[in-house]
């Protein structure tokens, strides 16, 4: 799977998963619940210490499956990046930018998707090649902030994350996101062994995103 199937897989999904989990076996378990309730987008953190395993195995697991997607999280560095990547990870995502990872993901064909909080940072991770922004955390740069963005910057790809809900997450598309990352609620059911509810609400995410498209 090369860069622009990925960057075009997830861009047709919408909706990231963002796994954490305190375990390998509830990261892949939260995971394999997300992708059965249809959000293919796995981000996998590294604030699970287990990340690389899960990549690995979900993306052995997923690799015959065309729209599904895993991903690395919480990535603060080129080692991590390459780790993450030598794992299986299609893409890197991390809280902020970082031009040791930005520059290791162009040389491997990897989009980067970084954390940003304002318009200088947004222009120079593009400037370093990234395909897609993140702005983090959502809740508190608030939904003005992406409009906000868009007027100087229409073309770029902002994926939020951090207080999307499926009360707002009509407004974020509203107000300019192109994609949106989901964690908070699917990390505390997990960490409870509800991954039957895990796979509903992903579900609820699915349509309700489909609905604003």
């Amino acid at each position: 799977m090369n860069k622009v199937e990925v960057l075009s897989k997830i861009e047709v999904s919408g909706v990231v998963a963002v796994v954490r989990g305190d375990s390998k076996e509830v990261g892949i378990k939260i995971s394999e619940a997300c992708i059965k309730g249809n959000v293919k987008i796995i981000e996998v953190t590294y604030t699970n210490k287990f990340a690389s395993e899960i990549i690995k195995e979900l993306d052995e697991k997923y690799s015959e499956i065309d729209d599904v997607v895993i991903g690395a999280g919480t990535v603060l560095d080129s080692e991590t990046a390459r780790l993450a990547i030598l794992s299986g990870a299609k893409f890197i995502v991390s809280p902020c930018f970082s031009e040791e990872t930005a520059k290791l993901c162009n040389r491997y064909g990897v989009p980067y998707i970084p954390g940003v909080m304002t318009i200088n940072e947004v222009v120079k991770a593009y400037e370093f090649g990234a395909d897609i922004v993140k702005v983090f955390p959502g809740n508190v740069l608030g939904m003005d902030f992406v409009s906000a963005l868009k007027a100087p910057l229409p073309h770029a790809n902002v994926m939020v994350t951090g207080g999307v809900n499926l009360d707002n997450i009509y407004l974020w598309k509203k107000f300019g996101a192109n994609l949106v990352g989901i964690g908070g609620e699917i990390n505390k059911l997990g960490v409870n062994g509800k991954f039957d509810e895990i796979t509903e609400l992903c579900t609820r995410y699915t349509e309700k995103y489909n609905e604003v498209r």
